[in-house]
């Protein structure tokens, strides 16, 4: 018979075979376990241990200053003003003091009960044993009960006993230094100045009641001059102020914040939250933290958090008639919204050692309940703005069906797919009977466009800034062109020898762009486009120019709107003639403009002006191809030369010029 396994015989597994580890050793031999990796993502990891220490005695109440000075031997030294680690005999470990015992024993601290901590980011006590069992050297200075005390280690292990430094008057907190050691992680590793700074940038923004002193060798920063060597960080309004410095200066659909603190039910913790809404969906971000641990895979507090919003907005929605809100989802409302969210919880529970997602079951329904309260206030003291907030979700949930659909709906072909572009908002009637794109320049303009129309009959496809010029481009160059694309994709007809005026999905294209130079050279581009590439939807009457005022002119309860400069004149002379005080304003564009002011001046198609575009004829009678190609050549193609010429010729029709 064979024998089975026959090559173990000479390899035996007994017990002097089974390896035990004690003290720090496992931290050593498995550091991915504890950090997750030896990369320099992980090596920064250590920093946030020990700073994390720090932010929970601030948490707490003992601690308002932290400093953090990361030095050019790749070393770092984190300060408090806090209580101090203790620095008197364990009882279980007569020999060591509290501090030798938390800095080399797994699983030791003051976290394990709410007695010292009511919430705190170290949960298991092995934090700072970690950061201690990787660094090639640690000192640790403690100032406690008007004494300083001193104890350094290396590798984990202590290198004297804890040393009495002398009496202190005035100074109390802990100070940790350590150096990681370069055997365990990557040779190449090295702590970056500009990721230590946002981190501790975070830190600062996360509880409003903290001072941070940063300082940092000048030799990490010389070729960083966004990093100062020295900075006093505090944020006086937490949360709410890095949700403002994120959005920088973008538009907002909401521009009143929904920020404040809620505690949470049965004291068991509180959260704070800053939300709104931008204009630009692409600037949308989600940041969420727990006892100021960055959670960036999420969990059971942005779960709470996204139920608040959307089950809010849905009973918003119900109170003031709007039936269609029944189609929105998280997608709709929060992943739109720019959203920070802190929570300080008891006995959290993450997703492994780096704890980046919070799995607490009970945080979900702790978070929606205090959220949701606070949501149905906000929207119900600010119905203007909650309106708007409730078009700009319905309009997102209505694109994301749409896109959804379009990916299932076939073409007549049975081989192709119906395509829409993404920003593209359609209109809801499914025939092109009486139906109008209007083509915006701009997506501030397009949000107030969407806000001014009529859902049934009135798509909006905005562009961003100027087209390309079809006269003076390539083929190639202009079907590359995403705005381009966008348009021959809304509007289903084709191009050139593919255009099909029966596929067009609109009964009118009409060109909405600012009454100013720009908007008028945006709409020669869009003209010339349509010309070039679709000369038979311009012959069929379907495109049309919007005429949107450029002033608005009030007096003693009288309204009117200016096209332009001459018109504002002749509105003075007329119907303001005996008026004393005239309030002009002139519109600076259309994303300027209240989306109800744009409505009753270019969009309502009984109070509008509209301009049809038509091709010259010949006699009356047929359409002069041959010379409009040549004057769209002549202004819009690849000679300078023939332009100027032009304009020589034709300046003296110019008002206001003398020649």
């Amino acid at each position: 018979m064979t024998k089975i396994f026959s090559k173990q015989t000479n390899n035996p597994y007994s017990a002097k075979d089974i390896k035990v580890l004690e003290g720090l050793e496992p931290v050593r031999a498995r550091p991915g376990m504890y950090i997750g990796g030896t990369d320099e993502r992980a090596m920064h990891h250590l920093i946030s241990e020990v700073l994390d220490n720090s932010m929970d005695e601030a948490v707490a109440g003992f601690a308002s200053r932290i400093e953090v000075k990361l030095q050019a031997n790749n070393t770092v030294t984190i300060t408090d003003n806090g209580r101090g680690i203790p620095v008197d005999k364990h009882p279980k470990f007569p020999n060591k003091s509290a501090l030798e015992v938390i800095l080399t024993t797994l699983h030791s601290g003051g976290k394990f009960t709410d007695k010292i901590y009511a919430t705190s980011g170290g949960l298991h006590g092995v934090g700072i044993s970690v950061v201690n069992a990787l660094s090639e050297h640690m000192r640790i200075e403690v100032a406690r009960d008007k004494q300083l005390y001193a104890q350094e280690f290396s590798q984990g292990k202590p290198l004297g006993k804890i040393e009495k430094l002398g009496s202190i008057s005035n100074k109390r907190g802990t100070s940790v230094t350590f150096r990681p050691d370069m055997s365990i992680f990557d040779k190449d590793a090295k702590f970056k100045a500009d990721k230590i700074y946002r981190l501790v940038k975070s830190k600062a923004y996360l509880f409003k009641g903290v001072e941070i002193r940063w300082s940092c060798d000048n030799s990490l920063i010389k070729d960083n001059n966004k990093i100062p060597t020295e900075d006093i960080i505090r944020f006086p309004n937490g949360i709410l102020d890095f949700l403002i410095a994120e959005l920088k200066q973008d538009s907002l659909i909401t521009p009143e914040h929904f920020y404040n603190t809620a505690n949470l039910a049965g004291d068991m913790g509180k959260v704070e939250f800053a939300v709104t809404w931008p204009k630009n969906k692409d600037t949308a971000f989600m940041r969420s933290y727990c006892n100021t641990i960055p959670t960036p895979l999420g969990g059971t507090h942005e779960s709470g958090l996204k139920s608040a919003l959307v089950k809010g907005l849905k009973n918003y929605a119900e109170m003031v008639g709007n039936k269609r809100a029944n189609i929105l989802t998280a997608d709709d409302v929060v992943n739109t919204a720019a959203t920070v969210l802190s929570v300080f919880i008891k006995d959290p529970q993450f997703q492994g050692q780096t704890k980046e997602k919070l799995v607490s079951s009970s945080a979900a329904r702790l978070v929606e309940t205090a959220i949701r309260d606070h949501f149905d206030h906000w929207l119900s003291g600010n119905p203007s703005l909650s309106n708007v907030l409730l078009d700009y979700a319905i309009e997102h949930a209505e694109e994301r069906i749409r896109k959804k659909e379009s990916k299932l709906q076939s073409r007549k072909t049975a081989t192709k797919k119906v395509k829409l572009p993404g920003k593209l908002a359609d209109c809801t009637r499914k025939s092109s009977n009486d139906t109008e794109l209007f083509i915006v320049e701009g997506d501030s303009a397009g949000g107030s466009a969407k806000q001014a129309r009529n859902r049934e009959t009135q798509a909006i496809l905005p562009l961003r800034g100027k087209v390309i010029n079809v006269a003076s481009n390539t083929k190639e160059k202009i079907m590359a062109n995403q705005e381009i694309k966008d348009m021959i994709l809304a509007l289903g007809c084709g191009t050139g020898k593919d255009f099909n005026i029966d596929k067009l999905r609109y009964e009118r294209i009409i060109i909405m762009t600012d009454a100013d130079v720009d908007g008028a050279h945006i709409a020669a581009l869009l003209m010339t486009f349509f010309f070039k590439e679709m000369p038979k939807l311009i012959e069929e009457g379907c495109l049309y120019l919007a005429m949107p005022p450029l002033y608005r002119l009030a007096a003693a309860g009288t309204v009117a709107y200016a096209r332009d400069d001459a018109h504002k004149d002749e509105l003075i002379t007329t119907i303001f003639k005996n008026k004393k005080k005239i309030d002009i304003s002139r519109f600076k564009g259309l994303g300027e403009m209240p989306a109800k002011q744009l409505k009753e001046t270019t969009m309502h198609p009984e109070k509008r002006c509209l301009l049809k575009i038509t091709l010259p004829t010949q006699n009356n009678l047929n359409i002069d191809y041959s010379n409009t190609e040549s004057l769209v050549e002549q202004l819009m193609g690849r000679k300078p030369e023939a332009r100027f010429k032009f304009i020589q010729e034709n300046a003296r029709f110019t008002q206001g010029i003398d020649i």
